[in-house]
């Protein structure tokens, strides 16, 4: 067996544990923000490189697919040299895809692009949740994930607002030379932070029999995990990506109305996780509660499906969905951390939430 100290000692005080959740935070959400680098811009370079639905499409899939595997192989790397060198590599990337994309003059650049952000993405859940688990006190974790997921959703906001409002100042290869020097400004401020996103590498016993470093992938329960957030995260998809289209084609609503609720949806989806962050706290069974918090969500959506509940209806319920689902994200991080053998961290981590890029790409199809 391996050996790997999990958290610091009880009694630690709040700053300490807050910073450490900030930074992590806002590592997430500059991944997030990368998510969008490309899809915001489609319709630039549809015009400027005459290009089609089908290539901007997959751009998208070579973003997905090298994190999903990039992810899976991170997992192991932060295990061996710990997060912190691998949460700066991230950072420089996507330096240089930021760079790449304001210098990019067709659609072989744009898949070079999609790459480099793609690999960029994958570092990053192995390496939060590698520091969370190691570096914030146990009676506290509950809120760090839930803080880890409102980041997330913070850099998928801020994303549309930073891109539209400086091109409309200047040009669109602006907005990506600003982008990388926003990176370049987060990069220093995890250097200059540096101490407190420091964790242990894995030690083998001398004593203790040797362990295969793919062990942990016999265990049901990494499987069960990496299955539930790959159909969890084509459902979300689904709705992130065509809930406007099914609600003008079941209600023939309009598309402001509908955006709006696509926009409510993720806005409860963020409120359910602030909440879930108490729940996760206070509660021992986080696989119970990820359950109630699903199956309340598959109900809302099957009620919305129906289209018995009209118009007004069904987009009021289908933003709650929403709220449902967001409670049972805190409680999701802790059943994985409660199912990670010591010294595997990295690797399940990685492996598990490989199942969101997975996800992503196949829920298209």
């Amino acid at each position: 067996m391996t050996s790997l100290a999990l958290h610091p000692p009880r009694g630690v005080p709040l700053k300490q544990d807050a910073s450490i959740i900030g930074l992590v935070g806002l590592a997430h959400a500059s991944s997030h923000f990368a998510h969008l680098l490309l899809p915001l811009m489609f319709p630039v370079f549809m015009k400027e490189f005459g290009l089609s639905y089908s290539q901007l499409g997959l751009l998208m899939t070579t973003f997905f697919v090298v994190s999903g595997l990039g992810q899976a192989v991170a997992g192991f790397l932060v295990d061996r040299l710990g997060a912190r060198p691998l949460l700066y590599l991230a950072q420089g990337i996507f330096v240089l895809a930021c760079s790449a994309a304001a210098m990019v003059t067709g659609y072989t650049g744009l898949l070079l692009v999609a790459a480099l952000a793609g690999l960029g993405n994958a570092t990053f859940h192995p390496v939060d949740f590698t520091i969370l688990n190691q570096r914030v006190s146990a009676p506290r974790l509950g809120y760090a994930f839930s803080a880890h997921g409102l980041t997330g959703n913070l850099g998928w906001a801020a994303a549309p607002v930073f891109f539209a409002a400086i091109s409309r100042l200047s040009t669109w290869r602006t907005a990506y030379l600003a982008a990388a020097v926003m990176y370049v400004c987060i990069l220093m401020l995890l250097i200059l932070q540096r101490d407190k996103l420091s964790t242990h590498t894995a030690v083998q016993h001398p004593d203790a029999p040797l362990e295969h470093s793919m062990a942990f992938m016999k265990l049901p329960v990494v499987w069960w995990c990496f299955s539930f957030f790959l159909l969890s995260t084509m459902t979300l998809a689904v709705v992130q990506s065509f809930s406007v289209s099914i609600l003008k084609a079941m209600h023939d609503v309009s598309f402001e109305a509908a955006t709006l609720t696509l926009t409510a949806y993720m806005l409860c989806g963020a409120l359910g996780m602030f909440v879930g962050g108490f729940v996760a706290a206070r509660t021992a069974d986080s696989n119970r509660v990820v359950a109630l918090a699903m199956a309340s969500g598959a109900v809302l959506l099957a009620l919305c499906g129906t289209g018995w509940l009209g118009a007004r209806l069904s987009m009021v319920v289908l933003a709650s969905t929403g709220f449902a689902i967001g409670i049972g994200g805190p409680s999701r991080d802790m059943m994985i951390k409660k199912a990670t053998p010591k010294g595997a961290i990295g690797r399940v981590y990685g492996m598990v939430y490989s199942g969101l890029d997975v996800g992503s790409a196949l829920s298209p199809l």
